[in-house]
């Protein structure tokens, strides 16, 4: 980091030897914020299943008045649009209240509603029905009765139209959620991010001053006189303090020598 003129540059180089001089931080970090991450999503986090159904849009009216008995394009696209009309008849009340009739759940429409989502499959004159529970076994019902209710409901309210159902629902062997790999992985990249912004901010507000450069970068016009070595290069044998040992040590072994001779 040097100072100009009030302004602070960062040296990036510097920034990265800092970073990776705490390795250990970084590692220590992103281990605990991903354990943590996975307990969240093994203890607190309810899993939730699944369960899904195909119906296929039957434009009626327009095969009956079709001689041939073929479909054709334009056929296909009035199927399409009234995709969309099918799923707001879906989840309006009338129909929801008399699944909920059916099946026997103590829920409201609301959350039913919020359990269920219905969407075009690829564009296509086929939409998918998904109901998202705790109990997977009750998610597979939700969506079959739905099957069964929702034909009646919509040969009332669009005339020559219906739905026809192209695969049942089946109880998931699987959770949707939560993802545990997901969540760790984001814990980790968590823990990758705060640790290494700590270093970061640490290193920026640091104001020791910790090598000649920094003050020959950021004060150039101002003589250095003198530099105090590092006493802790002790450690490795080398350095001005090592030195100074072996000199004195090899003084008192010449004179022990010279008294020896004596």
């Amino acid at each position: 980091m040097i100072e100009k003129d009030n302004e602070i540059e960062i040296d990036l180089l510097e920034l990265l030897r800092e970073l990776l001089s705490k390795w250990w931080i970084l590692l220590f970090s992103a281990i605990i914020c991903g354990g943590l991450a996975l307990l969240v999503s093994i203890v607190l986090i309810t899993p939730l299943y699944q369960a899904s159904a195909l119906m296929y849009v039957n434009n009626t009216d327009t095969s009956q008045n079709n001689s041939s008995n073929t479909i054709s394009n334009s056929d296909l696209a009035a199927a399409q649009k009234l995709v969309d009309t099918y799923v707001v008849i879906l989840k309006s009340r009338a129909t929801l209240e008399e699944v909920l009739k059916r099946v026997g759940l103590d829920y409201t429409y609301e959350e039913l509603e919020d359990m269920v989502s219905a969407s075009a499959v690829n564009s296509t004159e086929v939409f998918k029905i998904i109901v998202t529970s705790k109990d997977p076994a009750e998610a597979e019902i939700i969506a079959n009765t739905i099957t069964e209710v929702l034909p009646d409901k919509i040969s009332n309210i669009v005339v020559g139209s219906d739905v026809r159902t192209v695969d049942y629902a089946v109880a998931p062997a699987h959770r949707s959620s939560p993802s545990y790999s997901k969540n760790t992985l984001i814990g980790i990249l968590l823990g990758l991010v705060l640790s290494a912004g700590l270093i970061i901010v640490i290193y920026l507000t640091d104001e020791n001053i910790r090598s000649e450069d920094y003050l020959t970068q950021n004060y150039p016009d101002v003589p250095l006189l003198a530099v105090i070595p590092d006493m802790s290069s002790s450690r490795s044998g080398s350095g001005y303090y090592s030195a100074y040992q072996r000199q004195l040590t090899t003084k008192s072994r010449q004179k022990g020598q010279s008294h020896a001779k004596k």
